[in-house]
């Protein structure tokens, strides 16, 4: 049976197509149905965090299905500029010569993870790792491979959909520095001295270090489904 992860999917596909089509049509028949789409995917957005928040208040689902709406029709774009695809999110696994992880502490959550940004237009997507690591940690860093390719919603990020490029990095400079506003504090650890609350590790952890190690790796990504939409 499908549970809130898998309808909050279905809602951002349904949402995606009927927000594409609205920004290729001027038809006034093909764009009232493609409104109707958005209602329909607002509703099982809806009924998604109805099962999150285990509520069934009539009042707060038909609410939160007119804000969905709302929202998704303010950013319809024009053509090929709104044609909806997944944000992208460049994470950086930096080791260093001691075989240690740089993790910083994110100052909204508490949670240590690798630093990660979302693309930036302007810069390729290893520039971006690049960058993020510096401004977060203060340390210089060569990217060396591509450990991951990760689809957000699948790992249950469902706010929209979401794909995750993870670098393997190379310390090759700088010092520690925590930026002010986004972390907390910035260190490097072992592979047996995580720090608690550290998010993901049972996922990334064992590539993360096997690549510092030295060891290859070939990328991972999600192998599709089968049938690809169900499952």
């Amino acid at each position: 049976m499908p549970d809130a992860r898998d309808l909050a999917r279905w809602s951002a596909a349904l949402a995606g197509i009927a927000r594409t089509g609205l920004g290729f049509t001027d038809n006034l028949y093909e764009r009232e149905r493609f409104e109707e789409v958005l209602h329909i995917a607002a509703d099982i957005k809806a009924a998604a965090s109805a099962l999150q928040d285990a509520t069934d208040d009539a009042i707060v689902v038909r609410r939160e299905t007119d804000h969905f709406v709302q929202e998704w029709l303010e950013n319809v774009g024009e053509g090929v500029p709104g044609y909806v695809t997944p944000k992208v999110a460049i994470g950086a696994v930096v080791g260093n010569d001691a075989g240690e992880i740089l993790l910083v502490q994110r100052a909204d959550s508490g949670i240590w993870l690798y630093p990660t940004g979302w693309a930036d237009i302007g810069y390729s997507a290893s520039e971006v790792a690049v960058k993020e690591v510096e401004e977060e940690t203060g340390i210089e860093c060569e990217p060396v491979g591509l450990l991951s390719v990760i689809d957000g919603q699948r790992m249950g990020f469902s706010r929209f959909g979401m794909y995750m490029l993870l670098f393997f990095c190379r310390a090759t400079g700088g010092t520690l520095r925590c930026h002010p506003l986004e972390c907390s504090s910035v260190g490097w650890f072992a592979e047996d001295q995580l720090p608690e609350h550290t998010a993901g590790a049972q996922w990334w952890g064992p590539p993360a270090f096997a690549a510092i190690r030295g060891e290859i790796n070939a990328t991972t990504f999600d192998p599709p489904r089968a049938p690809v939409w169900r499952d």
